[in-house]
């Protein structure tokens, strides 16, 4: 059974204030299963509200965010929370004022701009690690041709 959270349980969790959780139900932002009045919340519900209101803290709106939410669910068939779990594909990039979205080792796309133009990610220690192996190649190469050369020379 997945582990279940009431709503002072993530107000707790979250600092989130009851009024906004409340509105952010009301609004689809996030929407629990509710039992009688009571709002339970699933593990991913939990983890989506602490992540926005991570974001929010650091100055994206609310607006920004269902953005995201919604660019998620259509273009990659996941949500907020999926994406920022360790075990996942996807993470969630920001560099203060846009966010990103890394779908690969070499793929991040703009949330924000909801942009399917993808930016590449190049890992510099990779590119380092490919001219080093390229260039000893190339001298044991270079260095076997001549040895080549010399029994034939003698030869």
């Amino acid at each position: 059974m997945q582990q279940q959270f009431s709503s002072n349980d993530v107000i707790g969790l979250t600092g989130i204030t009851p009024r906004q959780l409340q509105w952010w139900d009301e609004r689809g932002i996030v929407a629990p299963a509710r039992v009688g009045h009571r709002r339970i919340y699933n593990w991913d519900e939990l983890v989506t509200v602490a992540v926005i209101c991570q974001l929010r803290r650091r100055g994206f709106s609310l607006q920004r965010m269902r953005k995201v939410i919604g660019f998620l669910q259509k273009e990659f068939g996941t949500n907020l929370a999926a994406s920022v779990q360790a075990s996942s594909e996807y993470h969630l990039l920001t560099d203060g004022k846009h966010l990103y979205l890394r779908t690969s080792a070499r793929e991040v796309v703009d949330l924000l701009k909801n942009a399917r133009q993808p930016m590449f990610d190049i890992c510099l220690s990779d590119e380092v690690r490919r001219v080093r192996g390229e260039v000893r190649s190339r001298k044991k190469a270079a260095a076997s041709e001549q040895s080549h050369l010399r029994r034939t020379n003698r030869a």
